[in-house]
């Protein structure tokens, strides 16, 4: 049983640890032409998840629907869920290209420091014009997660980094004769990264392998039932994403109405916290896929186990990451801090905020694995509404604290550790009761 979810874990959490290393570059690079510049790439690189993320959540739940065929034994019907999602991402185009144009009002409305709008516009407008690629490529990725090749996904996403690590160096501070684009540039290197991901993906899912033993060259018709459950069951995933996403969007965004100084501290903050979250998240994503797979074989006791070791593997790593936040705070932050020669003010918010953040660690990781085990039962439903519930009931108290108290940044910041707490206990407690036992996919 440890052995079925490593395989499948590892290879992902690798994966997404390469997506970690390319967000946090980047910001790193951009740190060194100014804070603006770093605050602008998170705050208009969470926009467009935010728009694109509906989209992202009803693509990627393909993963699940995959799981359960392959652990029913109908294979036939993988590739066929696949191409549904492939279809249903492009068919995204048109909406997303009409959001990209209204996008800089949203930064204007929000009271960010003026300097920094027309960066984070252009940086967001560019990311969301491109996002067909990552849709697509979240399609792909879910096929080959339902069938446990993940190895493949893997791969793509290291080759992605290595991409795009070089080329936003390159169009970034424009080196070896290309002009000097900025956040352009490193807009520009995220797309060309995406790009060589998706490539990879395609060429795998088309390989002769793959094709002798899924069809996976001849099942692209278009077929309505399968198209249906994909929104059936996707659209809750997908909402549930996109009212998260939008929540904690607004948080930024009004933690970013404090000031340059403010927002340039909770960027800092955050490009340490996705080193812990987003490695979980490839856990969570894992959990999902090998539930799918025990739940198409009428094993729900074998969900339940794999499940409590997934969790064991993510507080191994969420506690490490908790230590490293509280001991070694200020030399993580002067990393940032020092390319854009802060005089003390971002660095001494930004250490506070990043200790803080190890508390909420572990329970980041408890509630990613619960959730993607209960979303591999099919349980979407469930787990849209209490999540985004509770996203939302701290969205409003964030404005109310920020807006309308005034309260500091730190304060607010312990509100946020205290919700993504609660969130973790919910998931666990859901999971607790079994009724995701209940559920069939297929």
């Amino acid at each position: 049983m440890l052995r079925r979810l490593l395989n499948i874990a590892l290879p992902m959490i690798l994966s997404q640890a390469s997506e970690t290393v390319m967000l946090f570059v980047d910001r790193l690079f951009l740190s060194r032409v100014g804070k603006l510049h770093l605050s602008a790439a998170m705050s208009g690189g969470l926009t467009n998840f935010t728009v694109a993320s509906v989209f992202v959540g009803i693509s990627g739940y393909v993963n699940a629907i995959v799981a359960q065929y392959y652990g029913a034994e109908r294979p036939e019907n993988c590739a066929k869920a696949t191409a549904q999602a492939v279809y249903f991402s492009l068919m995204a185009v048109p909406v997303l290209l009409a959001i990209a144009l209204i996008v800089p009002r949203f930064f204007e409305m929000i009271g960010h420091d003026p300097g920094q709008v027309p960066l984070e516009s252009i940086y967001a407008q560019w990311l969301i014009a491109g996002a067909v690629i990552l849709l697509v490529r979240n399609a792909l990725t879910g096929f080959f997660l339902g069938i446990g090749k993940t190895r493949v996904v893997m791969l793509s996403n290291m080759a992605a980094m290595l991409v795009n690590i070089p080329l936003n160096y390159v169009l970034i501070f424009g080196h070896f004769g290309f002009p000097e684009l900025g956040i352009v540039g490193a807009a520009i290197g995220t797309l060309g990264g995406g790009v060589m991901a998706l490539a990879i993906l395609l060429v795998a899912y088309l390989s002769p392998r793959m094709d002798a033993q899924y069809a996976t060259r001849s099942s692209w018709r278009f077929d309505r039932e399968l198209f249906g459950r994909l929104l059936r069951f996707g659209t809750p995933a997908g909402i549930e994403i996109f009212l998260n996403v939008l929540a904690f969007n607004l948080f930024v965004q009004l933690m970013h109405g404090y000031g340059a100084d403010v927002a340039a501290a909770t960027t800092i903050t955050f490009n340490w916290d996705i080193v812990a979250f987003i490695p979980m998240l490839g856990l969570g994503i894992a959990t999902t896929a090998v539930v799918g797979q025990y739940i198409g074989a009428d094993d729900a006791e074998g969900a339940r186990k794999t499940t409590l070791l997934a969790l064991k593997v993510g507080w191994l790593y969420s506690g490490s990451m908790m230590v490293l936040f509280v001991v070694a705070a200020p030399t993580l932050v002067g990393l940032f801090s020092d390319g854009f020669g802060d005089t003390g003010e971002v660095t001494s918010l930004a250490i506070t905020m990043l200790r803080l953040a190890g508390l909420y660690t572990m329970a980041d990781s408890t509630q990613l694995v619960f959730a993607g085990a209960l979303r591999g039962a099919g349980d979407t439903n469930w787990v849209m509404r209490a999540s985004a519930i509770l996203h939302w009931i701290f969205a409003v108290f964030a404005v109310v604290l920020i807006r309308v108290v005034r309260a500091s940044p730190v304060v607010v910041w312990v509100f946020f550790i205290g919700f993504v707490i609660s969130l973790g206990l919910t998931m666990y407690l859901r999971f607790r009761t079994g009724k995701w036992k209940e559920f069939r996919l297929v």
